[in-house]
């Protein structure tokens, strides 16, 4: 039918709303990856080692999501 066409996808955000997105990226990733060292830290009782891994894995992965998603 002529009214049966699939909606495009939106595309990859432009100006202000891609600076939002990748602050959000990083901030994301090293929240959750931190929290995650942090909380192996406590399991294990080890000094803060797990917690500087998981916030540098979650800056690299924020700045691999943000290459990947906006193409920057």
């Amino acid at each position: 039918m002529a009214g049966d066409h699939k909606p495009e996808p939106p595309g990859p955000p432009q100006g202000a709303d891609a600076g939002w997105t990748a602050v959000g990226y990083l901030l994301g990733g090293m929240t959750v990856w931190g929290g995650i060292g942090w909380l192996v830290d406590s399991w294990l009782d080890l000094p803060r080692f797990g917690l500087l891994i998981g916030l540098i894995g979650g800056g690299a992965a924020g700045v691999y999501l943000i290459v990947k998603r906006l193409g920057a």
